[in-house]
């Protein structure tokens, strides 16, 4: 019987679908066909992924990054994204910009489908509001593709981090890469999701 009992505690089933893949699903597709035309769900603008990547060839004391620091940088990406990131290491070596052929260069982590889709949720809702002094992301940091890039200054504005536990603060580069899509195209389904644009301002 408690074996019975044990089975019928646990959940069954597929966890719940991702609350802004479904707003994207059921209600911007259908206002990206309005607006731009695109009828064909295989020709509309779609996240793809969600990139992060943290430098640390600057740490480079000699050979190597010290260990504290490539833990802590790893651990802020696993925190964050819900998977292990990976070690980059640089391809070629540029004195200005302190890479080593062969030495660590960087933490990255790739997030895509469902965990995508938490982790934007949770950005918007939950870390871009906690950002110093804040009043909105940069509106124009797309490139031709669609794909929107933008960079955070320290890891503390997600809530998963607790700064007091941490030996060092350092910041990240963002990336939401996008599938058949342009600037416009991009920022209208971002503005649909509810990514925190910083509101442009009427000239006198």
């Amino acid at each position: 019987m408690a074996k019975n009992k044990k089975a019928d505690a646990e959940p069954t089933g597929p966890l719940p679908e991702p609350r802004l893949a479904k707003l994207f699903q059921e209600s911007i597709r259908g206002q990206v066909a309005e607006k731009f035309g695109i009828k064909n769900p295989m020709a509309q603008p779609k996240l793809e992924k969600i990139v992060i990547n943290v430098n640390i060839g600057r740490h480079l004391d000699g050979t190597k990054v010290p260990a504290n620091i490539k833990q802590t940088v790893a651990d802020t990406l696993t925190k964050i994204s819900g998977q292990k990131p990976i070690d980059i290491k640089a391809k070629k070596s540029v004195s200005n910009f302190k890479l080593r052929e062969g030495y660590d260069n960087a933490f990255m982590v790739t997030m895509r489908r469902d965990r995508m889709w938490f982790f934007l949720d949770r950005f918007i809702h939950l870390a871009a509001p906690r950002i110093k002094d804040f009043r909105g992301l940069p509106a124009k940091s797309f490139d031709r593709q669609g794909n929107y890039s933008m960079g955070l200054t320290e890891q503390g504005v997600f809530p998963e981090i607790n700064m007091a536990e941490v030996n060092f603060t350092h910041g990240m580069h963002i990336n939401f890469v996008f599938r058949n899509s342009s600037p416009e195209l991009s920022r209208f389904v971002l503005d649909g999701l509810g990514m925190p644009f910083a509101k442009s301002e009427a000239k006198n």
